[in-house]
């Protein structure tokens, strides 16, 4: 069960922007790899370069110049995560005979079904800030799960 939502939540991202299925056309980053674990294992401030950034997480989402001159990153992803469940049994009994090709059928049947729907939300935004050197000077990550 737990590896269908992760398979769901992967596909969920992977076609969650037209910019993310492009990245993946043109063999680009994977953008799932976008946590908070690969994010402290990947940025280094005054070390990690642009491009590695890109290659770590693909095409930002938002990119723009802040007020003291540095060039900002902003990476947003979204994920609806969803599972559905059924579950129950029934029993039927059936009965037939019949004489001289005159056939009686009859029959008792009962049941219990029940099914089960989740769905929650995740979400990561990554803010990165680059010096002059086109270097990491700052960065700011949060996640939710809802």
């Amino acid at each position: 069960m737990r590896d269908l939502i992760v398979a769901t939540l992967i596909a969920v991202m992977a076609v969650s922007s037209p910019a993310m299925a492009r990245e993946r056309a043109e063999g680009a980053a994977d953008p799932n790899t976008l946590t908070h674990g690969m994010v402290q294992l990947t940025l280094r401030v005054g070390q990690t370069k642009q491009l590695e950034v890109l290659e770590a997480f693909g095409a930002p989402n938002i990119t723009t110049i802040d007020a003291s001159g540095q060039e900002v990153w902003v990476f947003d992803r979204h994920a609806t995560v969803t599972s559905d469940s059924s579950g129950g049994f029934s029993i039927g009994i059936g009965a037939g005979g019949g004489v001289g090709g005159a056939g009686v059928v009859g029959g008792l049947g009962f049941g219990k079904r029940k099914s089960k729907s989740e769905s929650s939300q995740r979400t990561m935004t990554l803010i990165i800030k680059f010096d002059a050197g086109k270097v990491v000077s700052d960065f700011r990550s949060r996640s939710s799960a809802f």
